[in-house]
């Protein structure tokens, strides 16, 4: 496994143990923490809309594989 990818996963690991303390504070603080859940919430759904769009694209596996810069 190549270092930037370790580092990736690292990376990740750490971006969801922060969102859960995040998400686990802002529970404690219930009346006050409500729209930041929310924003959370639709934040969280635009990135796996983003991420499953580049992942069913064809054109962009195109373009990544064959065009060079």
């Amino acid at each position: 496994m190549a270092l930037d990818q370790i580092a990736l996963i690292l990376v990740i690991i750490l971006a969801v143990a922060w969102l859960c303390v995040v998400v686990l504070g802002l529970i404690a603080a219930f009346p006050f923490g409500i729209p930041v859940l929310l924003i959370i919430a639709v934040a969280g759904y635009l990135l796996v809309g983003v991420v499953r769009d580049r992942l069913s694209s064809k054109e962009d596996d195109y373009y990544e594989r064959n065009i060079k810069e």
